[in-house]
């Protein structure tokens, strides 16, 4: 794939997104502003402190993410989790997805080095789905705030979503072209 083709791709599926975060910005600040209480302003400088607080994970993150897509040879990606490795690239996903540690900061940037390295649909389906179902970096919490019946409850009602999703999805989109 052309390099800068990806490029022009990623910036153009990243247009509509920037620009409704923008408008839905200047359109709080304004109802902020025009209340007359300083709420702008306050929600500027809470806006500012998470931003001190996410970068670090978000800068991290993407050199992961860029590292992975640079590092893996693409027929490595391919012949274990690309378009024809089946039910095996599934499992890997979901596997992979459920163990992934961090929130979307770290996952999608993840995901999306992936899809590009040449990772197919099912399988990028089945790790998003493992990691937002199974989770396993939060269940200690999970046990400990909602107790380990209603966990194991949980547990047992989604454990199979994810490879079903990613089979699914590997079914449905196959030869689908995603970038």
């Amino acid at each position: 794939m052309n390099n800068s083709k990806g490029k022009r791709s990623m910036q153009a599926n990243m247009l509509v997104p920037t620009i409704i975060m923008a408008v839905l910005a200047i359109a709080l600040l304004a109802i902020g502003y025009y209340r007359g209480e300083g709420q702008h302003v306050a929600g500027l400088k809470t806006g500012f402190h998470l931003t001190l607080q996410v970068l670090p994970l978000l800068l991290f993150a993407f050199v992961v993410a860029g590292m992975v897509q640079v590092l893996l040879p693409k027929a490595l990606v391919s012949s274990w989790i690309g378009p024809e490795s089946g039910l095996r690239g599934v499992l890997i996903g979901t596997v992979a997805g459920g163990f992934a540690p961090g929130g979307p900061y770290v996952s999608l940037p993840l995901v999306a080095s992936l899809l590009h390295s040449g990772a197919g649909v099912g399988t990028l389906v089945a790790f998003l789905t493992g990691w937002s179902l199974w989770a396993v970096a939060r269940l200690p919490m999970e046990f400990g705030i909602l107790g380990w019946k209603f966990t194991l409850i949980r547990l047992a009602c989604t454990f199979f979503f994810p490879p079903v999703a990613g089979l699914l999805a590997t079914w449905l989109f196959r030869g689908v072209k995603l970038i």
